[in-house]
């Protein structure tokens, strides 16, 4: 079977692997290394490589999107709240135990619940992504919010750290594994006995953490 990937190339200092939450294989590599370095090294993970890409239980098929009616449940936190839909006019979302939204916002749910979920992951994650940055000693440039789809977090060659908004419906320790196990690779690049000794310091839950996103990460893929 030939291995079909992507190279991305940067200014970072280590070849990377990684199977994407849609199957995409991705290959991050320094500017200048070949592409004949690069299959082989691919080629060498091969075994790897299918075991996670024809891993069921991390790619679960068909699932299905969220209907924005009362009485639907929402994820927060790793949490089940009802959505309640009020014909009270509400800028927005409103949350107290309870996700509230207009009726006449109904067909802007989707939007509405996004944007307070990237609000809430700039409250909850910046303070500790701070937080853990000191305790760790290291420096980075930004902290940035995206719509990352395939990725709980990435840690760019210009270390900026990024995190998907959608980490806001995990539990609070997973959310501190990701940021953790981000920070860390500004000291080691690789998934080194060395790296995870780092992350097991600062998240002593964190295969618990780690088993939780094998177990249910593909939830947080769901539209809500």
């Amino acid at each position: 079977m030939e291995l079909k990937y992507e190279i991305k190339y940067s200014k970072r200092k280590t070849v990377n692997i990684s199977v994407e939450r849609d199957r995409s294989i991705i290959v991050r590599a320094p500017e200048g290394v070949s592409e004949e370095k690069i299959d082989f090294l691919v080629k060498s993970k091969k075994n790897w490589i299918l075991d996670k890409v024809n891993h069921e239980q991390k790619y679960p098929l068909n699932l299905q999107p969220k209907e924005f009616v009362s009485g639907e449940t929402i994820t927060y936190l790793g949490r089940n709240y009802q959505l309640l839909v009020v014909d009270n006019e509400i800028d927005g979302v409103e949350f107290s135990q309870r996700f509230l939204i207009s009726r006449s916002n109904q067909k802007d749910a989707y939007s509405l619940l996004k944007a307070w979920y990237i609000e809430r992951a700039k409250i909850k994650i910046k303070p500790k992504v701070k937080s853990y940055a000191q305790h760790l000693g290291v420096s980075y440039k930004d902290i940035k919010i995206s719509d990352m789809k395939y990725r709980w977090g990435s840690c760019t060659p210009n270390n900026n750290v990024i995190f998907n908004w959608r980490l806001m419906k995990a539990p609070m320790y997973v959310l501190d594994y990701i940021i953790v196990h981000e920070l860390v690779h500004l000291i080691e690049p690789n998934h080194t006995p060395e790296f995870w000794n780092i992350v097991s310091i600062q998240v002593p839950t964190y295969i618990k953490a780690k088993e939780w996103l094998k177990q249910n990460g593909y939830m947080l893929e769901v539209d809500f």
